[in-house]
């Protein structure tokens, strides 16, 4: 079983059994049947549940096929993220993280900070996290590509420096997916993931996950989530693995649609700052035709309008897409980032997320509503 499609479809399933279904429905239980010593698999609700390990298989079958590596789910993905973070350092160790990744990261850099880490952040492009790096450092972080600036860096490259100075080396995976890359095949320690956005593809769920291949790590890390109880629920897990069955026919139907996207705004005059992998333009396009796999490139695309009122008329002016947060869904969604506060963007700046629409329609839907916004502005 070597395709993509193949393992989406099969990943984690279990041996079929006579009268009962492929994939079993979720299992809803704060405790379990426990006579005897508490030696079973299944103890107690904050340390296991049937539901979560089906996907917890599934996800490492994934993103490491043919290994035993582990995976670790949690209740978002930000859950998963303070795992690795939280597990792993303390007082007195060096971090190095990008300052252009996820907006909430920050906050986690703060906090670290008061517990007596040493953070020092280095933009995800050209590899300069490389220059941050030296013998104190415990944990490298790697977000590529990056949310929301489309920056990619050499995972390789970066890994192999980190080892040899004794850092453990993560990488977040969100925006990829591992059917468009495979961090622990490149060498890092940990892939993390918000499980909310393509992963599972629907909007509809919040979940994150940890997958390493060193089982120690895997361990500290499941400990963290049983200390700090943050769980998934089984629907959420059920429903997420439901999602994967559709994984790879979503990734290519968006990465593709991306691109299209992409290319056809490309001489818009109102558009600056246009970036998505894929592009053969693009400035990270050479390191991620290296490490992602099969010309899926995400389903991101960014870009900068004039100013904050040209990007609102944009988005009101679009009729196949929604003005939401987050990315990776089968509806497409497109917002003015800046509204957050937490990116170094501009007011104009955009992040759209290609959903599963048709191309033709999507592509005519949001050129309309460019010149709709850019004629408003003329007049």
């Amino acid at each position: 079983m070597t395709g993509d499609g193949t393992r989406a479809v099969r990943a984690g399933l279990p041996e079929a059994e006579a009268y009962e279904p492929t994939l079993p429905g979720p299992v809803f239980a704060a405790h379990y049947h426990l006579p005897g010593d508490a030696a079973g698999p299944y103890t107690y609700g904050r340390d296991a549940n049937p539901t979560w390990s089906l996907l917890e298989r599934a996800i490492s079958e994934l993103e490491s096929p043919g290994t035993d590596a582990e995976t670790v789910v949690f209740s978002s993905g930000m859950g998963a993220i303070s795992a690795v973070l939280l597990s792993q350092l303390r007082q007195g160790d060096a971090a190095v993280l990008p300052t252009d990744g996820y907006q909430l990261l920050p906050a986690l850099i703060e906090r670290l900070e008061g517990y007596g880490v040493t953070v020092r952040t280095a933009p995800t492009g050209g590899d300069a996290q490389l220059d941050a790096l030296d013998d104190r450092t415990k944990l490298l972080w790697l977000e590529t590509p990056s949310n929301p600036g489309l920056d990619v860096c050499d995972i390789r490259r970066l890994a192999e420096a980190a080892h040899a100075r004794g850092t453990l080396v993560a990488v977040d995976n969100t925006l990829a997916t591992p059917l468009g890359q495979r961090p622990l095949e490149l060498g890092a320690d940990f892939a993390v993931a918000s499980g909310t956005k393509a992963l599972t593809g629907h909007g509809d769920v919040l979940l994150g996950y940890v997958a390493c291949r060193d089982p120690r790590l895997a361990a500290e890390v499941r400990a963290w989530r049983k200390t700090v109880g943050a769980i998934p629920g089984p629907m959420e897990a059920w429903l997420a693995h439901r999602s994967l069955a559709t994984l790879q026919l979503r990734v290519d139907r968006q990465a593709a649609t991306a691109l299209a996207l992409a290319e056809a705004l490309r001489d818009r005059p109102e558009i600056t700052g246009l970036r998505h992998p894929g592009l053969p333009t693009d400035p990270a396009h050479q390191v991620a035709a290296g490490q992602m796999r099969g010309g899926r490139f995400g389903c991101v695309v960014s870009f900068t309008l004039p100013d904050k009122e040209c990007a609102e008329r944009f988005l009101d002016a679009l009729r196949l897409v929604d003005d939401a947060t987050s990315f990776g869904g089968v509806r497409s969604t497109a917002e003015r980032r800046g509204r957050w506060g937490g990116d170094a963007v501009s007011e104009g700046f955009i992040r759209f997320s290609v959903g599963a629409e048709d191309p033709d329609d999507l592509i005519a839907d949001v050129l309309r509503a460019l010149d709709t916004a850019s004629a408003a502005a003329g007049g």
